[in-house]
């Protein structure tokens, strides 16, 4: 994070984007056609800035404010710069915008006709996150997955020209699974911004209370709670994992690699006995690599 802070003081689109090496699956690997790479990383970096301008990580000094036309006055306030986010996007679409960022989508959003809509998700779901703390039934936190997670997979199928009603139904599977395990590793983060993702219902029924999500390492009922979260992730990737069947190719390593990055940061979770509370465990790449065929071949 500090890395790509720094980084963002010189240059807020390079440092927002150097954060794709941070996440669970390879966001635009190098074996997809040159096209397809710039329009996946220009959509990363779409959603990567929305979270940071969420989340209040944005780099110091206020350069993203200033390009958004933020005061200086207001360059803290999250609803504000994600009012002024959105006034950029809808300039992708009818304009030029200011954001270094949104003109690099631009051009990906012509090539692919992208519509706002996904787009918008992902704000409104940022937008939440200002005034939702808490999700008190797993039905409330799938709701709020439509909206900050399913959207990428979307974009994923729109992108690369393969969208179908059934293929974006087993993308959003893979996607709110991917979102609720990074739930997961983020358990103590979460709770530093004062937000829990676990369900309430799902706490009173393992007898975790929020005080037994601050602590050092997890106990018994925390480890039960969070393998509980992360079998009903399993399930969610098993379901969806027949969208990298249904595409040849290139794009289906891309998407057998969405699959298994879920699929390896749930088998890092169990090493860890599910104590999640010291840290993201993290996996090796060659149980992602051993994912990713296990995934390619139909199997898991």
């Amino acid at each position: 994070m500090t890395q790509a802070g720094t980084a963002r003081t010189g240059d807020p689109a390079r440092g927002t984007l150097e954060k794709a090496a941070d996440e669970n699956f390879p966001v635009a690997p190098f074996f997809l056609p040159r096209a397809w790479r710039a329009d996946l990383m220009a959509v990363y970096g779409f959603a990567r800035l929305v979270d940071d301008i969420g989340d209040g990580d944005l780099a110091p000094g206020g350069g993203d404010a200033r390009l958004l036309g933020v005061s200086p006055e207001e360059a803290e306030d999250r609803l504000v710069l994600l009012d002024a986010f959105e006034a950029d996007l809808r300039r992708v679409f009818d304009s030029t915008p200011r954001h270094p960022l949104l003109r690099r989508l631009q051009p990906t959003v012509r090539r692919a006709g992208l519509t706002p809509e996904p787009f918008l998700g992902l704000i409104a779901a940022n937008r939440q996150d200002q005034f939702v703390k808490r999700y008190e039934t797993y039905d409330e936190l799938l709701a709020y997955c439509e909206l900050s997670a399913n959207p990428v997979g979307r974009l994923v199928l729109a992108v690369t020209g393969t969208s179908t009603p059934e293929r974006i139904r087993r993308s959003d599977a893979v996607c709110t699974a991917l979102q609720i395990v990074e739930h997961l590793q983020d358990v103590a983060e979460d709770l530093g911004r004062d937000r829990i993702y676990l369900p309430a219902e799902d706490m009173k029924r393992f007898h975790v209370q929020e005080a037994d999500l601050a602590t050092r390492t997890a106990g018994a009922s925390v480890r039960a709670l969070v393998a509980y979260e992360a079998e009903r992730a399993r399930l969610l990737l098993n379901e969806g994992a027949p969208l990298v069947g249904s595409v040849h190719g290139r794009l289906r390593l891309l998407l057998a690699g969405f699959v298994a990055g879920g699929r390896a940061a749930i088998h890092a979770i169990a090493a860890a006995e599910y104590d999640v509370l010291p840290g993201p465990p993290k996996h090796g790449k060659l149980r992602l690599l051993r994912e990713v065929g296990v995934t390619l071949r139909g199997e898991g």
